[in-house]
């Protein structure tokens, strides 16, 4: 990466070692970090909580209402079908 890149984490919190990008940004090898996931959550590296230069979001990324809905949705099929499956079950 440029020195002048940004590293930006909202997959997932594993891909990224959060020492080895600690060490990065203390060397000046990127210029920051942006992560809504964390490599061990809920802990955080306490290094990261530090640094100017690294933004940090509580799982932010899913927070429109289009997903909020569709995760509603599931749930809601998820009972539904768990209900039918208990209900057969009892038979």
């Amino acid at each position: 990466m440029k020195r002048s890149a940004y590293l930006i984490n909202t997959s997932r919190g594993p891909v990224v070692d959060e020492e080895a990008l600690v060490a990065a940004l203390q060397r000046r090898q990127i210029s920051g970090a942006a992560l809504d996931v964390f490599e061990h959550e809920p802990p955080v590296t306490p290094a990261l909580l530090a640094m100017p230069n690294v933004v940090m979001t509580p799982h932010l990324g899913s927070a429109v209402p289009e997903t909020r809905e569709a995760l509603a949705n599931a749930v809601a099929d998820n009972v539904q079908v768990a209900s039918v499956v208990e209900s057969v079950a009892v038979f």
